[in-house]
Formats: C-alpha cells, structure tokens, sequence
C-alpha cells in the first residue's frame, strides 16, 4: 500500500518544476538600448546556421549599345543603283575617297567642308555577272606618298592622282582585271589582287609612277587585303578555299595559311590590329578574329547579319566597322583585350550598303549603291 505521504511530496515536486519563470520587471527604455548594444547575441544552435552562400555576385547587366543614324549624301553625277565597292580614307587630308565605277569618277569627300570634288576621266564598261547588267569603272584605291593609286575594273588599269591638284596622272594597264588594291609606305609599292588568276601584282610605285615589279602567285582567288607592315607582311584571302594568308613583303612568299572557319561562301575583307597580332576576317555574316601569333587560332566571333564585304579597324580606338548589305545595319565592335568581340553600337543603313570606314574621329562612311549615296554615321560616343 502506498504512503500518502510520498505521494502528496512527488505531486508537489511536479507542480514546482512546471511553474513559469517570473516575469522579470520592466527595465527603463535607456536600460535596454544599453542592454542590446553590450551584449552579444546568444548564439544560435548548430542547426539553425545558415550554411555559407557559393553563389556568385550578380554580374552588373551589360551596357546598351549605343543607336546611330545614317545621313545619306548624293554622289554627284551618278545615276541610282551605281556601281561601288571599296571606300578609303586619306588621313593627312581628312578625306574619304569613294570610286564611283558606273559615273566614271572618283568621288573624294571632305570631311570637315562636307563636300565632293570629282576626278573624272576613268573608262567604264557594261558586262554583265549573274544574270545582271551593271556598269563597271573605277572600284578600289589606296593613299601613298602625295598620290592615291585607282584601280578601274573596266580597264584593268591602276591611275594615280596628285593628292594635291586631285588631278588624274599616267595609269598602268595590267594583263587581268583588278581588284583589291593597297600601298606599302616601306617600300613605296603598290600591291594589287587579281582574283582571275590566282594572283597578286605589286607595282613600283616610286614618286607616283608605276611600273610592273612582280606577281606573286597563290592557290586561289584572293579577296580582302590588310597591311600589317610591323611584322613585314600582307594579308589576303582565298575566297574559293576558305582561308587567309600572310605573305612575306620582302620575299613575297606565303609565311602561313590559316583556315578562316567562315561558311561555304567563303572569307571576304579583313583588317589587323599588328600590335596585337590580331587578325579580323569578315565573312559573309559575322567577324572572326584569329590569333596571328599563334597559327591563326580562332579567338571569337560576332553575328553582324548577312551580306558582310570589306571592314575597317581603328586600333586607337580599339573599334570594328561592319556594314552588312543585306541586313541593312553597321555593327561597331569592341576589342576587348583577348580578342573578344562585344557590340559598341549599331545603326540602320541601307539595302546593299556595305563596306565601311571610319575616319581618325571615328565618324563612319558606308557604300550604297542603291541610293547611289555615301551614308554618314556619327562617331558613337562612349557611356
């Protein structure tokens, strides 16, 4: 039988041990500031801290790139649509030189008075390539030594003009028609492709008159040209092949052949960054960038939509001019400094508006032989 009175001590002992704490009596508001200041949180239980965070910050969204519009100015004395390829720039002269093949002229605009000068007197042709009749004449040009050298389609010729009078001198009649054409200040030469027989010209071009000095033979039709007179060489592709080329000034043979990863339409213009060693080739729809150092390997790429001819590339400025002709729009590309492509600004051309370039303040000038324009971008102002 059970003591009563152990009972009643165990029911006691369980009352006790479940009775609330005393609520403690309310401190003044200074005490608890002073309270919540000085002393440090309790601690929490292991399971309830959160364990360290792996994700990385949030990268800061990439800047929009810049909107830029085109000024069409008229060509004078051509006749829309007009046969027109490559544009160049004269830099001593702030001029853009723009050879008009179906008017017969070259067209050469100043930049600073914003308008033409024509130097006229070029033979031009009708022929007809796919399935199309078009007038051809002067197409391409280079600046060297007080003259820009002109090389005419319709008369396979390459004509020199005094920068000066921008009078039309003596020209030179090859045995194929022209194509490319480039000045190399280092040996006062002038070097000019002719896809047709799978070759380049150079001419001797000192105190502006030419005259035939070799040919330099290749494995296809060449289409693009760049200077790249630091590590003494010329660079071109073969369209048919799908490759670029760098060719020795000096001996004129090929140092390296690099394959372009462009489509079945092949590789078309091409510029380089020589400090860089960095080679851009244009092909039909994007830019690839190759590594000229190291056995052209591809370092990126950029979409700049259909139609992609010749490009331009200011290394000051360490920007890409695209205009591809069949989207109608000029991409301006950043370099970064591995080579990687990123867009600085874009702006709406024209249809079949194609092969830019930019002056030394980096305002752009675009080929529309559609409107028979030359169309003005406004250089793009950094964020």
């Amino acid at each position: 039988m059970t003591d009563p009175r152990g009972l009643l001590l165990v029911l006691c002992c369980a009352s006790a041990c479940a009775a609330p704490a005393p609520t403690p009596a309310a401190a003044p508001a200074g005490a608890e500031a002073a309270s919540v200041t000085n002393a440090p949180p309790p601690a929490a239980p292991a399971s309830a801290v959160p364990p360290a965070s792996t994700a990385a910050a949030p990268v800061p969204a990439a800047a929009k790139p810049l909107q830029l519009s085109a000024e069409p100015i008229a060509l004078p004395g051509a006749t829309a649509p007009v046969s027109l390829d490559f544009l160049f720039y004269e830099p001593g002269a702030s001029r853009v030189w723009v050879p008009a093949g179906g008017s017969g002229s070259v067209d050469v605009f100043d930049t600073a008075k914003r308008d033409f000068t024509r130097v006229e007197g070029f033979k031009t042709v009708e022929r007809e390539a796919h399935g199309k009749k078009r007038m051809l004449g002067p197409s391409a040009g280079a600046v060297g030594d007080g003259f820009a050298y002109i090389g005419n389609r319709a008369s396979q010729e390459i004509c020199a003009i005094d920068l000066h009078t921008l009078k039309k001198g003596a020209c030179l009649k090859l045995a194929d028609p022209t194509d490319c054409v480039e000045y190399v200040p280092s040996t006062h030469e002038v070097w000019v492709t002719t896809p047709s027989t799978h070759s380049l010209v150079v001419l001797d071009a000192a105190q502006g008159k030419l005259k035939l000095k070799a040919t330099v033979k290749v494995d296809g039709e060449p289409e693009g040209y760049a200077l790249d007179e630091p590590h003494g060489t010329f660079l071109t592709n073969l369209e048919d092949k799908g490759t670029t080329l760098s060719i020795d000034l000096k001996t004129r043979t090929v140092k390296s052949t690099w394959s372009t990863g462009c489509s079945a339409d092949g590789p078309r213009g091409i510029a380089v960054d020589s400090a860089r060693s960095l080679v851009f080739v244009a092909c039909t729809d994007r830019v690839q960038v190759l590594d000229g150092a190291h056995d052209g390997a591809v370092l990126g790429s950029l979409d700049t939509g259909g139609g992609l001819d010749n490009i331009d590339y200011v290394a000051d400025k360490g920007l890409l001019y695209a205009a591809a002709g069949k989207a109608a729009r000029l991409t301006v590309a950043k370099v970064g400094e591995h080579g990687q492509l990123t867009v600085f600004a874009s702006g709406e051309t024209a249809q079949g508006a194609r092969n830019a370039v930019a002056d030394s303040s980096g305002n752009i000038y675009v080929a529309d032989p559609q409107g028979a324009h030359l169309l003005v971008l406004r250089a793009p102002e950094p964020h």
